[in-house]
């Protein structure tokens, strides 16, 4: 980092729950099979934005929309200030075919914004792995490179959708093809370093973009981007809620949630009662109140270790709680939502993506038995409509673990110790790679929460990367 030290960035909010839910942290709660979350904004951010010595005049507005307007297949929606200061922000649309291997076969509009600083600065690719947020905020590398951010909505979510959803067409390697034609198209305008990032599921989707494309990107930073190589054995998930937190508070979680099971008939009617009083339903995926209420008492305990802190534990209702309070603590940490049609939609390409391919853990709920009614329900097939479930290839993530763990270079993944999803990590061997954890981290994991020393090698790696001395 060559003499300047940056300040400690405070680590992004990232709510989506469970394993299931394992990606849509940006805009939802936690899924049975715990969604890996989407990045939320990272509140302290800009304390890591120091001054930069570098130029950022940059090129003036005309000249850039006129750059912009004339990439090829690249529309320009809006212009606006920026919400960071020293920032200009540009809603963008790319002209993407719905199949890479046959460009002719129908196209869609891609949504894109980028947070423009300065031609001369570095381009940090960012995406969540999910829809595009009305907000979207400058990601940890951004603000450490005083870089440029294009932020890219993943295919089938939000309005990034083709008039005809071919579902056959929502795979790792489509999206990393999207994202490899982004890339090419904006050389022309930003030529210096890029660097890809994203979290959970985003950090996942970058890993695949540098697998296919390895040329694209100056180097990846990935957090909290769990690797299911091996989708059979979720031996690491087991071991995990043996030995997160205290024993004391894996002991309370335990109980509510088998005390929740054995109030079902008490609290199933409150969940059915909510729902109608909030025009939520059930039919079209999940099935049924009974089988909602037992994924969210499932997917609890996930998202408590992804989502909350030691300190919560001592919220936990106990055997003597009230119905009242158990539904109540469900709901905070869980949202019954998340398993009703209006939660689960939003994400079915997310859930169609775990079902074929990026796989999901299977718990065992040892503690449970006796008490739940649905076997094999703690999987993504259980709440996709019956048209898309679909049978599970172990191929592209055997893959993707292979070529990281033997060929890929210029790689940075960081980690949360007390994060579910963290459990399951990816293992890089090769050139400039570097794992990081952040013991007492759950899904917000960030570099700022590294040791001193992880934090310099960490940002004097990125820096790095980014060709900034």
């Amino acid at each position: 980092m060559a003499g300047r030290r940056y300040a400690r960035l405070k680590s992004p909010v990232r709510r989506t729950r469970g394993p299931l839910a394992l990606f849509s942290a940006a805009l939802t709660s936690s899924l049975l099979v715990a969604v890996p979350a989407a990045a939320a904004p990272a509140t302290g951010a800009g304390t890591v934005l120091a001054k930069s010595a570098a130029s950022t005049a940059g090129i003036a507005k005309d000249d850039l929309l006129a750059r912009l307007r004339a990439v090829p297949g690249l529309r320009v929606v809006s212009v606006k200030k920026g919400r960071a200061k020293g920032y200009k922000d540009y809603t963008l649309t790319f002209t993407q075919p719905v199949d890479h291997r046959n460009p002719r076969g129908g196209t869609f509009q891609q949504r894109l914004t980028l947070s423009h600083r300065s031609v001369d600065r570095p381009v940090v690719l960012y995406t969540s792995g999910y829809l595009m947020p009305e907000k979207v905020w400058l990601q940890e590398p951004t603000y450490v490179l005083d870089a440029n951010q294009l932020s890219v909505e993943h295919r089938f979510f939000g309005t990034s959708l083709p008039k005809r959803k071919d579902w056959a067409k929502l795979d790792i390697w489509q999206e990393a093809s999207d994202e490899h034609a982004i890339v090419e198209a904006l050389k022309q305008v930003y030529g210096g370093a890029w660097i890809g990032t994203g979290a959970s599921k985003g950090g996942m989707t970058a890993v695949y973009h540098h697998r296919f494309y390895p040329g694209d990107l100056d180097g990846v930073v990935a957090y909290v981007a769990p690797n299911d190589a091996v989708h059979a054995d979720d031996r690491v998930y087991e071991r995990f809620f043996t030995t997160v937190g205290t024993p004391s508070c894996r002991a309370a979680l335990r109980t509510v949630q088998r005390e929740a099971l054995k109030r079902r008939k008490s609290l199933v009617p409150r969940l059915t009662a909510m729902a109608r009083r909030e025009g939520l339903t059930f039919r079209r995926t999940i099935g049924t109140a009974d089988r909602s209420f037992e994924m969210s008492v499932l997917d609890s305990a996930w998202t408590f270790w992804q989502y909350f802190r030691q300190q919560d534990c001592k919220g936990i209702p106990g055997e003597k709680a009230s119905d009242a309070a158990i539904f109540r603590w469900v709901d905070k940490i869980q949202t019954w939502k998340q398993y009703t049609d209006q939660g689960i939609e939003p994400y079915l390409p997310y859930y169609y993506q775990a079902a074929t391919q990026l796989g999901w853990a299977s718990l065992s709920f040892a503690h449970l038995k006796g008490l739940t009614r649905y076997p094999g329900l703690y999987q993504p097939n259980s709440v996709l409509p019956a048209s898309l479930r679909s049978r599970f290839d172990g191929r592209a993530m055997r893959d993707v673990d292979a070529w990281v763990t033997r060929q890929a270079s210029r790689m940075m993944f960081v980690y949360g110790g007390r994060d579910p999803w963290s459990a399951e990590r990816f293992t890089p061997k090769g050139t400039d790679c570097h794992v990081f954890v952040a013991p007492r981290a759950n899904h917000g994991a960030s570099i700022s929460h590294l040791s001193s020393r992880d934090f310099a090698e960490a940002t004097d790696t990125l820096r790095g990367w980014a060709r900034l001395t």
